[in-house]
């Protein structure tokens, strides 16, 4: 199995993305949705927080903040030792979600166009680019006018409008007040 080529340092940001088999969807009903999120509790919160979301029909995206006091990074901070614990935290989630979807539908095989991908985000200018594109991924794909009326991402945290389940760790005051002229209407 090829190694990961971006390693996951502790005190850092993440935007993990993957979609469905040949874009297909990933997310079939409601339920789908908050299993995912319970999986994304289940699996990542021991490691990291969860920055900034968004789950659509055939992919997701997740911005994550690795914890420099997470379980895995004691004592001693190695690199490697937080890249194997973040990919096995993503394929723990990614394998229990396809099997729960697998045995729900009667399919199988795989739902996710291959390993999760990451991309190391810098502070600052992209950080706030990246919350505002995950945030608008339900407009700009036409779901919906307004990025509050996705109901499933973290935008609706962000704006204090109805806290959920899953509320991000990290706030938007301590992401540096970041929102990249997100505003609550589409422009």
């Amino acid at each position: 199995m090829p190694r990961r080529l971006i390693s996951f340092d502790p005190g850092a940001y993440y935007h993990i993305y993957n979609r469905g088999v040949n874009r297909k969807k990933i997310f079939f009903e409601d339920r789908n949705y908050v299993f995912f999120l319970f999986n994304i509790e289940r699996y990542i919160f021991s490691l990291a927080d969860l920055a900034a979301y968004c789950l659509m029909p055939n992919h997701y995206h997740l911005l994550i903040y690795i914890r420099e006091t997470s379980e895995v990074t004691s004592e001693v901070r190695l690199t490697s030792e937080v890249t194997s614990e973040v990919s096995r935290a993503m394929m723990r989630l990614s394998v229990s979600y396809t099997k729960t979807i697998n045995l729900r539908y009667d399919r199988v095989g795989p739902l996710f166009q291959g390993a999760f991908q990451a991309k190391y985000v810098e502070t600052g200018p992209y950080l706030s680019h990246l919350i505002g594109y995950i945030h608008l991924n339900p407009v700009t794909s036409e779901l919906v006018d307004n990025p509050e009326d996705w109901l499933y991402s973290s935008f609706r945290d962000y704006m204090d409008f109805d806290p959920q389940e899953i509320k991000h760790r990290n706030s938007f005051e301590n992401l540096g007040g970041y929102l990249g002229g997100l505003t609550k209407t589409r422009v």
